[in-house]
């Protein structure tokens, strides 16, 4: 195209419609030729359609389309992505409405089907870990989701990687972010865990005071021990004493 340009300017080759048409064709077609180049990422895959049908998957790497009839369709990451799952409101077992929000940690293993699979996998898992979660809440008392934490992570993650294998993902992780419980239960539940620590309090105090009580009698209790083994001592050896006297006055 070069050298064309070239010749044009050097008046060599007479401008007429057919070298005009000749030099748009070949821009054209460098043009066309430029867009099927396709350079994949490292950690990506493209689905490429061909007249409207699935194609290939490319890979992570260089690669050239069919002009005119190729097309990348769809661009998915193949990392591991995090998904924030909303707030929503469940109600627990002993009918208390509570706020949960959550994580969900996913990662597309079959491009394909997640182009083809679904509309929009990563709505549908948000929208299944929300019912999910409700389902799971709603056989908990409140109590016991503060300490159920990794039972309903691991619940979560059974029912979403199971639906979600037709749509090519694999389902890693989710984590429980925040349990909020309305205000009023809240400040119910703070004021129960300051008087428990209270409690706690008093009976590590009267603990404290009943070890030093028996503390202190045992240590008189030694202390009357040794005082009285000592007198005893003492007594007999005043006897002893006496004995060895009288023998000796009974010899002179």
């Amino acid at each position: 195209m070069t050298k064309i340009a070239e010749i044009l300017a050097q008046g060599e080759l007479p401008i007429t419609p057919l070298t005009v048409i000749l030099v748009i064709v070949i821009v054209f077609a460098f043009i066309a030729f430029v867009k099927t180049i396709r350079i994949v990422p490292q950690k990506q895959a493209f689905i490429v359609e061909r007249l409207g049908k699935y194609s290939k998957t490319l890979e992570a790497g260089f690669h050239i389309l069919a002009p005119f009839v190729d097309r990348v369709a769809y661009k998915h990451t193949l990392k591991e992505q995090a998904i924030d799952v909303p707030s929503q409101a469940c109600i627990t077992k002993d009918n208390i409405a509570v706020e949960v929000d959550g994580i969900l940690y996913m990662q597309v293993v079959d491009p394909k089907k997640a182009a083809y699979g679904i509309d929009n996998y990563r709505f549908a898992a948000i929208q299944l870990a929300q019912t999910t979660m409700r389902s799971v809440m709603g056989k908990l008392d409140l109590d016991k989701t503060f300490e159920e934490r990794e039972t309903i992570n691991s619940v979560i993650i059974g029912a979403v990687d199971k639906a979600s294998d037709p749509w090519g993902v694999k389902v890693t992780r989710y984590e429980v972010k925040n349990i909020l419980p309305p205000k009023s239960i809240k400040d119910a539940m703070e004021k129960q865990m300051r008087a428990e620590r209270e409690k706690r309090a008093l009976i590590a105090e009267s603990e404290g005071d009943r070890q030093a009580k028996i503390n202190r009698a045992e240590g008189d209790k030694q202390e009357m021990i040794a005082k009285s083994q000592g007198e005893k001592q003492k007594r007999i050896n005043e006897a002893e004493g006496r004995a060895i006297e009288i023998e000796r006055v009974a010899e002179a």
